[in-house]
């Protein structure tokens, strides 16, 4: 056997259970433990003798995705290269004028870039492209149905050990966050994560892949039974003791994000539900599958999630609806103050990663002594540092994979493939909401998993057993 495929069998996922347990991996060593884990999956899949064979349906979406990658990493490496001052002056004026107010040595500067930090501009490309570089490794290897429940299994273990681990803490007089003592959110279930937000933004995008397992599993075993007897030998084979656990995890990782605390996240799950409810109906009805035991289920598991939130979760974090006033939150004068970046740097932006370097500058009524690190607004912090030019860009390629697989896993047949894919659709679209209110893919662990839910997606929309 090639050596090199059992790197590539394994890397992966223990990447994934690596990503989270170091406070979410948002320090520079444990970024760099991820980049160096996808630099080597990418040299074991170049050694590879044979590769893995690709969906002969997936190379033109790669290829249509191509370009925008490319001008993507353009535009990166056109903030971060010295220019000629005039120049710059030019294509980016507030640039320019905030180097005149805050750079020493202005009068000599003949060249400067168009970020204002480029060297924090060049570090976040570097981690953006090891993200790229994931996605494509996972189009590339994950491509037989064994191991795309291996990649979903795993993350159900790792979500529900974030939301176990995170209920243990609270139960101790000194909780932790596995390697740290835990400083924030005393009263909220973190997991390993230091903000509970992060947490259930995490756990918000595998509940939906679990459901989807769980759905193209249970279609597949109960198509065709019939009789008290076939079903009673089918209910305690292990096929579904199988489902049975991982809706068992679901209900899991929903208690740990209702006892987050986390508003987002009591949202963002809500909305899950009911968005995968609403596609079983149209997936299953409109294939002919009309199975009446997936509705059932997927009610049931609903259900069950609302009343142990009710019973154990919901109260407190009403409460935090009620007891704080989002209005008086910091959170609109953060948009404000970004906006603000925004429109002195409309096409170019301060530069990839430089949002904490010009939001002093901007920064109005502050009410902490801490220092703003990220808008808490993913789509108002990239149009900041990247622009208009640079915003559409990166966003471009991530709609144009999801609306691809969207589109096929509208006409798709397989109940297996519609099942899968729609788990991953309902997961992007849950983050792509609460990226609306905080900054959870600006945090490494959930970067890396909106990455492989993304390419994922795509592979279980064109899956065909082979």
């Amino acid at each position: 056997m090639n050596a090199k495929r059992p790197v590539l069998e394994y890397g992966l996922p223990a990447l994934l259970l690596w990503s989270p347990l170091p406070a979410a991996s948002v320090e520079e060593w444990s970024l760099f433990v991820v980049e160096l884990a996808v630099a080597v999956l990418a040299a074991a899949y170049v050694l590879l003798d044979e590769k893995p064979a690709l969906n002969p349906r997936l190379p033109p979406v790669l290829k249509g995705a191509r370009p925008l990658v490319a001008a993507l990493f353009g535009f990166l490496a056109l903030q971060a290269v010295p220019l000629p001052a005039g120049l710059v002056r030019v294509l980016s004026p507030g640039a320019y004028e905030f180097r005149r107010l805050y750079a020493p040595g202005f009068p000599r500067m003949k060249f400067m870039s168009l970020s204002i930090a480029p060297g924090a501009t060049l570090r976040e490309a570097l981690f953006l492209a090891s993200l790229v570089l994931l996605g494509f490794l996972v189009v590339r290897t994950v491509v037989r149905g064994r191991r795309i429940r291996t990649i979903i299994a795993v993350l159900a273990a790792s979500g529900v050990f974030q939301a176990l681990y995170g209920l243990f803490e609270l139960t101790r007089t000194k909780p932790r966050l596995l390697f740290y003592a835990k400083a924030f959110n005393l009263d909220s279930v973190t997991g390993t994560f230091v903000n509970r937000n992060h947490l259930s933004g995490y756990l918000e995008m595998i509940v939906p892949l679990v459901l989807g397992l769980a759905a193209a599993r249970m279609n597949l075993l109960t198509f065709g039974v019939k009789g008290f007897r076939e079903k009673l030998l089918l209910w305690t084979s292990k096929g579904v003791l199988g489902s049975v656990i991982l809706l068992a995890g679901v209900v899991v990782m929903s208690i740990g994000i209702l006892l987050s605390r986390s508003r987002s996240g009591l949202v963002v799950l809500a909305l899950s539900f009911f968005l995968f409810f609403a596609l079983s109906v149209y997936a299953y009805s409109r294939t002919g599958f009309r199975q009446p035991w997936i509705g059932r289920t997927v009610r049931a598991v609903f259900l069950a999630v609302v009343a142990l939130g009710v019973a154990v979760g919901v109260g407190s974090t009403v409460r935090r609806f009620t007891l704080d006033d989002v209005l008086r939150e910091d959170r609109p004068l953060y948009w404000a103050n970004t906006l603000d970046i925004v429109g002195d740097f409309p096409l170019f932006g301060a530069g990839l990663g430089a949002y904490a370097s010009a939001y002093g500058a901007y920064e109005k009524g502050a009410s902490s002594e801490m220092t703003l690190r990220h808008a808490h607004n993913d789509y108002l912090e990239a149009l900041a540092e990247l622009g208009v030019v640079g915003a559409a860009l990166l966003l471009g390629l991530v709609v144009y994979l999801a609306v691809r697989a969207f589109l096929v896993w509208r006409v798709r047949r397989n109940a297996q493939a519609r099942g899968l894919a729609m788990g991953g659709l309902v997961s992007l679209a849950g983050a792509a909401v609460h990226a609306a209110t905080d900054f959870n893919l600006h945090v490494a662990a959930n970067a890396v998993l909106f990455t492989v839910v993304l390419g994922l997606t795509l592979v279980m929309a064109y899956y065909r057993k082979t």
